[in-house]
């Protein structure tokens, strides 16, 4: 080998490097990097969905040991457990809460990266670990505490056990029987998935589906050659082909057994299985109209194969079908694993359009780093510029994650989410500096703020006066109970881009305009001229905005229970 072409040698052996690490290694070395990535957010206080259901319960666990919250959400129990165990042993600090998260986000990066790895080769693992990392909803996910970052880690892990396994043996030695069948630990994977979150439950069941269609299949006739069942496991004869199709079934079916035992318990502790009335109505009864489904049918397709750009890698990958494939190029991601992801991925659209009450694009963590493979596997197969596609789609990502699209989403679908907390906490900042004995009008999640130290937005509760939003209807009532407070802190309650709410604005006649003008929050003018006050302190970051205004009279300050 000629001395010029050594660096360039090493570069190309550089992911089978990697890859030869030990687990342990990797895993520090995708912490490190998830840790310094998200440096500037490991400090902030706790989102609205943390402060509002997941700290609270943790730490109803912390103080007392008991797994079910005092408020009976429902939720299993495993994210309380890992946190209040965390707490106990270093104190109650937002840094270990984030850190602990970031832990589990490295964890899910790590079995993204062997599971492309074993299914693809190094190179394409190092180029879906990274796109997986830095997709906006992944990121923003990676140190918040909710309950599907713990979620996907299991998911995705009982993935790297099962899906290899559906592919036939390679001359590389991966896949195949190289990953013998591990049904005991894809069955404690699926099961601590499902005691993180509920809904994990869908991949178990999904691909228990899925064999049981591949074993039903077989029974009925022999797999010719090309089919389903002999496609998904080639390299098993017919008996040992069913076997494993029931054994699989048993093992994905196992998860169920400690999620029921969970909601029994529940039961059996708060006199409610699947939460309180309220939890339920939300999350279940309510949505089961033909109107919320379709409408949650068409939103979900497209936070699966839209949102955040995720379209473009899947663009790309269209794209390459039109050429032909290259002849000295590697394998496809074969045909077992393929069908398998592709049942997965209808599953998780089709059941959670039905199930949860918020569309929040988070419950589908799990399936983005399908969708990447996939696509990799497409370019790769189909061109040897398939980096350039790397590098573009990588660069669509980063750039969404920070600046916003004209349309509706949720703040933690990217860094707005940052945005949102730091301006709410200049705001309780300004009032705690300038008005510390104020009595101050406000709504949820900042009520809460105000009221429960332990978020990180104030030292001492202070007073507060809460109403449910800044609506017209919401402002007018608190006109007429103008006594109670002498300070208001008003912000964003239904986050809508600047551009977007100009659009919404300018067509008023639109459905989305008369839905936007029903419940659109007044701005601080107009709140300050209907309650009689004035803006003393407000700021604005990219739509996320909040203002404090000032009332010259006293009142009697009553503490309503914090939400």
């Amino acid at each position: 080998m000629r001395p010029v072409e050594a660096p360039f040698q090493r570069i190309r052996t550089l992911p089978a490097r990697i890859a030869a690490l030990p687990e342990s290694v990797l895993f520090l070395l995708f912490f490190a990097t998830v840790a310094l990535s998200h440096l500037t957010l490991l400090h902030l206080p706790y989102f609205w969905d943390e402060g509002g259901y997941y700290i609270p319960a943790a730490l109803d666990f912390y103080h007392t040991g008991q797994l079910v919250p005092h408020f009976t959400n429902g939720h299993p129990p495993l994210p309380n457990i890992l946190l209040g165990s965390l707490w106990r042993m270093v104190g109650f600090h937002i840094l270990a809460t984030r850190l602990l998260v970031c832990c589990f986000a490295a964890l899910a990066l790590l079995a993204v990266f062997r599971l492309a790895e074993r299914l693809l080769d190094p190179s394409a693992a190092l180029a879906v670990t990274f796109l997986t990392g830095v997709y906006p909803i992944w990121f923003a996910q990676s140190s918040l505490a909710h309950a599907d970052i713990f979620a996907a880690g299991f998911t995705l892990w009982a993935f790297v056990l099962y899906l290899p396994a559906l592919q036939a043996p390679s001359t590389d030695g991966r896949g195949g029987e190289h990953i013998r069948p591990r049904y005991i630990s894809v069955a404690v994977l699926f099961s601590l998935a499902a005691l993180s979150k509920e809904t994990s439950i869908i991949q178990p069941a999904a691909l228990a589906a899925w064999e049981l269609v591949l074993l039903l299949r077989e029974r009925r006739s022999p797999p010719p050659q090309g089919s389903l069942a002999q496609v998904a496991r080639p390299n098993l004869s017919p008996p040992r082909l069913q076997s494993s199709h029931s054994a699989w079934m048993a093992a994905l079916a196992a998860p169920v057994l400690p999620l029921v035992a969970w909601f029994a318990y529940h039961h059996h502790v708060a006199g409610f299985t699947f939460g309180n009335p309220d939890f339920l109505r939300y999350n279940a009864t309510a949505n089961l109209t033909a109107a919320h489904i379709l409408r949650a049918l068409c939103y979900r397709f497209l936070h699966l194969f839209w949102q955040r750009n995720i379209w473009l890698p899947i663009a790309f990958a269209l794209s390459c079908l039109l050429l032909p494939r290259r002849q000295d190029g590697p394998s496809p991601l074969q045909s077992g694993p393929l069908y398998a992801m592709a049942v997965l991925a209808a599953a998780n659209w089709l059941a959670f359009s039905v199930l949860g009450g918020a569309l929040l694009t988070r419950y589908l963590l799990p399936v983005y780093p399908l969708i990447l493979i996939v696509c990799v596997s497409q370019w790769r197969t189909h061109t040897r510029r398939w980096l350039l596609f790397a590098a573009a789609t990588a660069a669509a990502f980063l750039i969404v994650l920070w600046l916003n699209p004209p349309s509706m989403f949720a703040p933690e679908d990217n860094l707005t989410y940052r945005d949102m907390i730091v301006v709410q906490q200049e705001a309780i900042d300004f009032v705690q500096q300038h008005y510390p004995g104020a009595t101050i009008l406000t709504a949820w999640p900042v009520s809460t703020d105000l009221f429960q130290p332990y978020l990180g937005y104030v030292n001492h509760p202070m007073k507060v006066v809460a109403i449910e939003d800044f609506t017209l209807p919401q402002i007018l009532l608190a006109a007429h109970e103008s006594d109670r407070y002498d300070t208001a802190i008003v912000f964003t309650t239904h986050f809508v881009t600047p551009l977007y709410r100009r659009y919404l604005l300018s067509h008023p006649n639109t459905w989305r305009g008369r839905a936007f003008a029903s419940q659109r929050d007044l701005t601080p003018a107009e709140t300050a001229a209907l309650l009689g006050g004035r803006i003393v302190w407000g700021d604005e970051r990219g739509g996320e905005w909040a203002a404090v205004l000032r009332f010259p009279r006293s009142q009697a300050a009553t503490l309503p229970p914090p939400r």
